[in-house]
């Protein structure tokens, strides 16, 4: 048998490569950053030709690094950004537009009218989400209405649409020449166009925004053999496909209803597991598919997505140069004792979980003259602390379950000053598992269970294991104080861009 498993991780900034041995231990890891690409204000785009390329070069890489061959791997996972849309000519293997990514908004006047109709919630029983831009569905709406010549293509059956995911297998397994066009249940749960009951795409919602049946793709399980890649890793079998805050729940070994993960990247995303129940949403979360493994029954999640969190780091790195490397924010941030009554709310691209205010911006209050940029740094920190507090608090309400611990992984649980405050603010401890890039480890872990590497979910919790664990340590009168000052600040940015227009 093949000694380990492979794992691709396309995010939002980057792609990785990653394999993994049985005990969920990294062997070896490639990474490339890609371009993010902004037309206009609330415009946010990625050039699939470009990730499919940076994918390719990081598998070659990190195998090189570890002096491996493809023989080495007995089966390659997915796991990828969801919501970020790709349209491409099924001849050619070209795409017909950039990416729209997930943060993208120029479909929000789609959303409006859509709502304008029974309200933000009136799919939300049959899909388990709210209208907002952020869903793939109508991000795809928005390209078929102005690509030129994609509709009339689309309904000839001659353009594909995918979620990267979709675009990655595509690929991997030929592409023009016979490439698989099938996504799995977990991101095809983000595009608002699956029934939640069924797994299946909806002829309802395909009439409603109008997309051509032609151009999905295949429904598939999050853990099966689809086909074997092409190429320099030809006859390795392509075995699993998670969204990538399924895959960290995965991952983080969240077999159980009621175990909760928060993923802190690009954005944030805190899922908790319902088990094979969907529960509908009350308090502004959503409902989504969290897992299906071939041939069981579905496990559902409750998510609340919070758009900018480690992008707000980036923001103040590369916008206002207060840093040079983001890892320095933790520093500025130490030079100061608190917040100094400066909040941050980073509504850049309007607010998601649990408010979904698309009207939303970005708004830092409560500067004095006292202020300083260890303030600012500091707020930059608290702001996805704040936000993470607002969601979980959401879940709760939800599914009636309390959360009496959260698994953090992603590139930010490194920030010991941030997961203090993330203990302190939620009154619970905060645990960081020790592999914390539990994205790819998902990816990897439906992979192998795909191909018998693994043989059960026991197999997997026995790789989980503590790295460092932070417990409370405000008093409750200064947390409900600081987390109420946060709400006035939330509340004054909705609707400025209503306002504005």
């Amino acid at each position: 048998m093949s000694r380990y498993i492979g794992a691709i991780d396309q995010g939002t900034t980057s792609t990785r490569f990653m394999v993994f041995d049985r005990e969920g231990t990294v062997i070896t890891v490639a990474q490339e950053e890609h371009a993010q690409i902004y037309p206009a204000p609330g415009h946010v785009e990625h050039d699939a030709a470009e990730i499919w390329a940076k994918t390719q070069k990081v598998m070659k890489v990190a195998l090189a690094k570890g002096n491996l061959t493809p023989k080495d791997l007995a089966a390659i996972g997915i796991t990828n950004q969801r919501e970020t849309t790709v349209i491409w000519d099924r001849k050619t293997g070209k795409p017909l537009h950039n990416a729209l990514v997930w943060q993208d908004t120029r479909n929000d006047r789609l959303v409006s009218e859509f709502a304008h109709d029974g309200g933000r919630d009136r799919f939300r029983d049959l899909t388990g989400l709210p209208l907002a831009s952020y869903f793939s569905g109508l991000k795809l709406r928005w390209l078929l209405d102005h690509v030129e010549g994609a509709r009339e293509k689309a309904e000839a059956g001659d353009v594909l649409f995918g979620n990267i995911d979709t675009w990655l297998l595509w690929n991997l397994t030929g592409g023009p020449d016979g490439g698989l066009h099938a996504t799995d249940v977990t991101n095809a749960s983000r595009t608002q166009l699956m029934s939640l009951k069924s797994l299946e795409w909806d002829e309802g919602m395909l009439s409603t925004f109008r997309i051509p049946r032609a151009m999905l793709p295949k429904i598939v399980s999050s853990s099966e053999v689809y086909g074997e890649a092409r190429g320099e890793f030809a006859r390795v079998p392509i075995a699993g496909i998670l969204g990538d805050q399924q895959a960290a729940l995965f991952g983080q070994t969240c077999f159980t209803p009621g175990e909760a993960k928060n993923t802190y990247g690009t954005g944030c995303f805190a899922l908790m597991n319902t088990g094979e129940e969907a529960v509908p949403s009350k308090a502004g979360l959503v409902t989504t598919l969290g897992y299906r493994l071939d041939g069981q029954k579905p496990v559902y999640a409750l998510e609340g997505s919070i758009a900018i969190t480690g992008a707000l780091v980036q923001w103040l790195r590369d916008n206002l140069h207060m840093i040079k490397d983001s890892a320095e924010v933790e520093s500025l941030a130490g030079t100061v004792e608190d917040n100094g009554g400066v909040y941050f709310v980073p509504a850049f691209s309007g607010l998601y979980a649990p408010h979904w205010n698309e009207g939303a911006r970005g708004l830092i209050i409560g500067l004095t003259r006292y202020a300083n940029r260890g303030h600012i740094a500091r707020s930059v920190l608290e702001a996805t602390a704040f936000q993470t507090r607002e969601v979980l608090a959401a879940m709760e309400k939800d599914s009636g379950i309390p959360v009496k611990e959260l698994r953090a992984d992603g590139g930010m649980v490194a920030n010991g000053t941030l997961m203090q405050f993330q203990a302190d603010i939620l009154d619970v401890p905060v645990v960081r598992p020790k592999v914390s890039e539990t994205t790819a480890l998902g990816a990897a872990y439906v992979a192998g269970l795909a191909v018998g590497y693994w043989k059960g979910l026991d197999d997997l919790k026995r790789n989980w294991g503590v790295d460092k664990r932070w417990e409370p340590k405000m008093d409750a009168a200064r947390r409900e104080t600081t987390a109420a000052m946060w709400s006035r600040a939330v509340q004054r940015s909705f609707d400025w861009k209503a306002d504005e227009d």
